[in-house]
């Protein structure tokens, strides 16, 4: 599955998310008999600065009862948060490029993969086919690059995935 699909299905099930949550606080709204002016809530909980002062202790914000609209929001929030710091980590980034390793061979059999995380860090892949027998390589990616010599086809395949993470991102990062 290419990262595009993958980062659709992603957005496609936040806003199912969202739109269920929305639908339940409409629901709570019209059984407590709420108005709509005074029920607003936040989407997500923004934490305030504050500021330390020695001589007046400073109230804890209250924490929402569990089982509350809230509560869960606050969980939620939580919960995708921890979420998107794991996303950063995995090998979510994907560049192939096929080719003809020798010229008695057409198909474009060989391949080079790059694959890596947020980071620019992973592996390259490579399979180069002849009629008589197919090699394979992998090697480390750190920050883009490798410490390994890299063929040309490895080389625009990391440069693939290099230009993808310049361009900024359809969503913004929470921090």
């Amino acid at each position: 599955m290419s990262s595009t699909l993958a980062g659709a299905f992603g957005i496609a099930a936040l806003f199912v998310a969202v739109l269920a949550l929305v639908f339940a606080i409409q629901a709570l709204r019209a059984q407590s008999g709420t108005p709509k002016a005074a029920a607003k809530l936040p989407a997500t909980p923004q934490p305030q600065p504050q500021t330390v002062s020695q001589t007046e202790p400073q109230p804890a914000q209250p924490e929402a009862k569990p089982g509350t609209v809230k509560s869960e929001l606050r969980r939620l929030s939580k919960e995708l948060e921890d979420a998107r710091s794991e996303l950063r980590e995995t090998l979510q980034h994907l560049a192939v490029v096929r080719y003809d390793a020798y010229g008695d061979m057409g198909g474009r059999l060989s391949w080079s993969m790059a694959l890596l995380d947020d980071k620019g860090d992973g592996v390259v892949l490579t399979s180069i086919n002849s009629r008589n027998d197919a090699r394979s390589y992998a090697k480390e990616v750190k920050s883009f690059e490798s410490d390994a010599k890299l063929s040309p086809e490895e080389e625009e395949a990391l440069e693939t995935l290099r230009k993808e993470a310049a361009q900024p991102r359809d969503t913004p990062d929470p921090h």
